[in-house]
């Protein structure tokens, strides 16, 4: 395809992997993250930022296409080739991602770090620059990596790996084109001890981190509990190494950024900071995100995901406008004067005129959806219903019960809201499901998925009995 060079603006995504909103330093004060502190002053913080799964793979998928997972298919974290059955499957070919459509637009696109969402021995559609993970995650020390399209290890700490990889991306790049660069860490996802540089663990070595709960274990988290059961047992070691890694996270932020400025840049990059998903150390008594429990659950730690954007001359501060991160294919495409290509199953809209600063009430941030198999989630942001499959049902009352304890599905006072909620929930999904890759009548468990949904070979809907 021709591409019409564009003089459009560059594009870095900062993405964490199972960061929960409460860590960030200004919710966490034992949290050491300067620049992250800097980049607050600086930018728009969008507090109501909500992932479209509580897990890794299918929130990355559906952050890159503007589809919800019954649309694009992945369902569940990839297991890819850690089991004998799986195939090397590309689960987003032929679906409308984000780097194709910039691609195609004349940008050049990089991604380096984690990807998780199909495999990444080549580089995915629209990427010239590509360093990646072979799979989604692992230790920080000699992780597993594709080198020339061989498998290799990373001599060096792996957050460390990929901000190194980043920079040099941005170094040699085509000075003539703008640019979208994708940094995707696998910080802070476990393991947490004996995996990070040790001047950084040492800094929480002090701290016995006030401001994290410890709360007994929830009774949902009982098939879920071995995986953790360490850190139930003694939180602080696996604090400390969860920190450790976001300080390192941290300094790859300051880095990026002091090189932008350098090269003369920063006034025309957009920056956006955000995680995959949300996680628990401890609160409402999990550790864990979406499949730290059973049934999978979408309480806010799990969904709501910390969010800051940069955009030159825009908004500065705090927006509470209800938004999904489904919407970003959509944004960055806005933001870059690109036409996203017709999507009969695409969801959201773009929130560029929150990034702005323009007044977007009553405009069509009204609800907000998340979904993992056979469960289902909407919010108002006052009120929060899950419906699953093979229930139970739950509705929680965000203004009165912000820590979502008092499930109140059942409560013959709120049938109303509760019927009304159902019914949007139902309308958006019958809107934005693929034919015959809705996740609503799968086997998923949280256990992992092997095969796309739609590629109709033996094992296409299978999950393994392994935990992320």
């Amino acid at each position: 395809m021709n591409k019409s060079l564009t003089t459009g603006v560059n594009f870095v995504v900062i993405l964490t992997d199972d960061q929960g909103r409460w860590a960030m330093p200004h919710r966490m004060p034992e949290l050491v993250m300067p620049n992250m502190e800097t980049f607050l002053a600086e930018s728009l913080e969008l507090d109501q930022m909500y992932c479209a799964s509580p897990v890794c793979s299918p929130s990355r998928a559906s952050m890159m296409t503007g589809r919800m997972p019954s649309a694009h298919g992945v369902h569940d974290w990839l297991i890819g080739e850690h089991h004998p059955d799986a195939h090397p499957d590309r689960y987003l070919d032929g679906q409308p991602a984000t780097p194709e459509v910039l691609d195609d637009a004349g940008y050049q696109c990089a991604m380096s770090g984690k990807w998780h969402v199909g495999h990444s021995q080549q580089p995915a559609p629209g990427f010239e620059f590509w360093f990646a993970h072979r799979y989604g995650g692992g230790p920080y020390y000699g992780a597993p990596i594709w080198q020339d399209g061989e498998p290799a290890e990373e001599p060096a700490y792996f957050t460390d790996a990929v901000t190194e990889n980043a920079m040099n991306f941005l170094k040699s790049r085509d000075v003539d084109r703008p640019f979208y660069l994708q940094v995707n860490f696998t910080a802070p996802h476990d393991p947490w001890i004996d995996n990070h540089p040790q001047e950084l663990v040492e800094l929480y070595a002090h701290t016995d981190f006030p401001s994290v709960p410890r709360a007994q274990p929830h009774p949902w988290v009982g098939p879920r509990k071995d995986a953790f059961a360490d850190a139930f047992a003694d939180p602080h070691p696996h604090l400390a190494g969860y920190c450790a890694s976001l300080t390192a996270v941290d300094q790859a932020l300051g880095r990026i950024r002091a090189l932008l400025e350098e090269q003369g840049i920063s006034d025309n990059t957009v920056v956006v900071f955000l995680s995959d998903n949300g996680f628990s150390c401890g609160h409402h008594g999990i550790w864990g995100k979406g499949n730290g429990t059973y049934p999978l659950n979408f309480w806010d730690n799990s969904v709501r995901v910390p969010c800051v954007v940069h955009l030159p001359g825009g908004a500065v501060g705090t927006s509470g406008a209800l938004l999904s991160s489904v919407s970003l294919h959509r944004t960055l495409c806005d933001l870059a004067g690109v036409s996203v290509p017709d999507d009969q199953w695409g969801a959201g809209a773009s929130f560029a005129r929150v990034m702005r600063g323009e007044d977007t009430d009553g405009e069509e941030f009204v609800v907000v959806t998340s979904e993992y198999g056979g469960a289902r989630m909407i919010t108002d942001k006052r009120h929060k219903l899950v419906e699953r499959f093979d229930g139970p049902g739950e509705l929680y009352d965000l203004e009165q019960d912000p820590v979502e304890h008092d499930n109140r599905y059942n409560d013959p006072t709120v049938t109303e809201i509760r019927s009304a909620l159902s019914v949007e929930l139902q309308r958006r999904f019958a809107q934005q499901t693929r034919p015959g890759v809705s996740g609503w009548e799968r086997p998923v468990t949280g256990l992992g998925q092997i095969h796309p949904t739609s590629r109709g070979l033996p094992g296409t809907d299978s999950y393994a009995q392994t935990h992320e």
